[in-house]
């Protein structure tokens, strides 16, 4: 007896026409499964089971007009068990007012029966001043009028935001608790997840779908898209399950009641207004940041470390091409990926998100391309893994660069094997922050080729969305 949410459904009650298509703040039910409660419901609804009536799955469906507010669940539009339908319009429910007419509305404002005949003067053989003149749309209209309509405004105004409040979203339905908020989004709890996307809410009402500012081209001015099938929290939540928990398009499509094409313009979308969102905000620290944050691990051994950083591979459909796969072909890794450099703070936070390059980068070049060199001071350190031979680069900027040592004898002397494990004990740091990006299940398999323009967007989004899941410490 689940409540329905799709656009197609209908009521099966007699002389009740309502639809989801027509009233989408009503919820609509199912029969029962059990057989004598069904019987129940059909008595109840006055129809009888045979040629011109059948009940039928997911089909055959009781609006929620006909239950009263106690056959609901508290806060929810789920029903009880064992309730039964009652109110119809044969128990005198909801009898609409007989609507006035035109002419009884403007008799009632005016004070005067505008259906009475003009007055004529017979002595004179003229028409005298008529009872009720005729409409002059110049005219101002009488006193209080506006007070009314103003008032009657306000009032359509706030039915319709309550009947907005009490529509039912996927992203509810799903997202009931701090669990279920981890697993779908990645976010740690309800609260933030509600800053975020009041953060995000007031320009995303503008948005517009990618297939839209495609065909609009680069001249035209942007101009919100038509009203969505769906509501714009469940639009994020629909990129969030297809990025986050990692849902194919299939299941998602089925799941909000759309068609998959319309699911791939909803995550593109999402994706590349995140991307621009996130990427104007600056996550870059400073010195008196780095310091005033910096555990006393770090502070011990690198007062003057800046960011550690470290590049990961994420494993990416073979094109047909021998000259791309050639390209994003990873020796590293013996298959094809795309290599992106990250950079995190003492403290956990990311700060440097570099793009997404082919998989034969080196660490060296990614570096040298990416921008990092130019956001590091004199005096900075940098903490790297021993692949990033950026020495001289780190250099040239007055940085200093912290890398395991390597071996020059036979054997590690007694201080190099210390500096080793003090170095690999912080700098696992960053390992931890990468492992939480690739805790996003879209990451889980390789990338479609069909992402391949919106999988530099999704991995920056990733990235930034580790900031959101709280404080990384390192182990004692």
């Amino acid at each position: 007896m689940a409540a329905q949410s799709r656009s197609k459904a209908f009521c099966c009650v007699a002389k009740c026409s309502n639809s989801k298509q027509k009233q989408p703040y009503l919820s609509f039910h199912e029969f029962p499964t059990n057989d004598h409660q069904r019987q129940k419901w059909v008595h109840a609804i006055r129809r009888d089971e045979g040629p011109t009536f059948a009940i039928r799955r997911a089909s055959t469906l009781v609006c929620s007009q006909h239950f009263t507010a106690a056959d609901f669940m508290q806060g929810s539009c789920r029903l009880k068990a064992g309730v039964i339908p009652s109110r119809f319009q044969w128990n005198n429910f909801h009898v609409p007012p007989q609507k006035q007419s035109a002419f009884e509305r403007s008799s009632a404002r005016l004070g005067v029966d505008v259906r009475a005949p003009k007055a004529v003067d017979l002595q004179s053989n003229k028409d005298s001043e008529v009872i009720v003149k005729d409409h002059d749309y110049a005219a101002h209209p009488p006193p209080g009028a506006l007070d009314e309509a103003l008032e009657y405004i306000a009032e359509l105004e706030a039915r319709l935001k309550k009947i907005s409040l009490e529509t039912p979203t996927v992203f509810s339905r799903f997202c009931v608790s701090d669990h279920t908020i981890r697993y779908y989004t990645r976010f740690p709890s309800q609260e933030v997840f509600q800053v975020f996307w009041e953060s995000v809410c007031p320009s995303a009402t503008n948005l517009m779908y990618w297939t839209k500012a495609q065909r609009m081209g680069r001249e035209a001015s942007p101009t919100p898209s038509p009203a969505r099938k769906i509501q714009l929290i469940d639009e994020l939540f629909m990129y969030c399950c297809r990025v986050a928990a990692g849902l194919r398009e299939r299941v998602i499509a089925d799941i909000f009641g759309v068609s998959m094409a319309t699911v791939s313009r909803t995550v593109i979308t999402w994706a590349n207004y995140l991307y621009f969102v996130l990427g104007s905000v600056p996550i870059w620290m400073s010195r008196e940041q780095i310091s005033s944050s910096m555990p006393e691990k770090y502070s011990s051994f690198s007062p003057n470390v800046r960011v550690i950083l470290d590049c990961t591979e994420i494993f990416c459909e073979s094109p047909t091409s021998l000259t791309l796969h050639s390209e994003i072909f990873s020796n590293y890794k013996s298959t094809t990926t795309f290599k992106g450099l990250l950079g995190v703070a003492p403290c956990g936070a990311v700060t440097f998100i570099s793009r997404l390059y082919t998989g034969s980068i080196s660490d060296k070049e990614i570096t040298r391309r990416s921008g990092i060199l130019s956001l590091l001071e004199p005096g900075d350190e940098v903490m790297a893994d021993k692949g990033f031979t950026i020495e001289d680069m780190i250099t040239n900027v007055g940085a200093t660069l912290i890398i395991p040592p390597f071996k020059r004898d036979r054997q590690f002397s007694k201080t190099d094997c210390q500096k080793t494990q003090t170095i690999a004990r912080l700098r696992i740091l960053v390992e931890r922050v990468i492992r939480r990006v690739k805790e996003n299940h879209i990451f889980d398999s390789a990338v479609p080729l069909s992402l391949s323009g919106t999988i530099d967007q999704i991995w920056h989004n990733c990235c930034f969305m580790v900031n959101y899941q709280g404080p990384m410490f390192l182990e004692h």
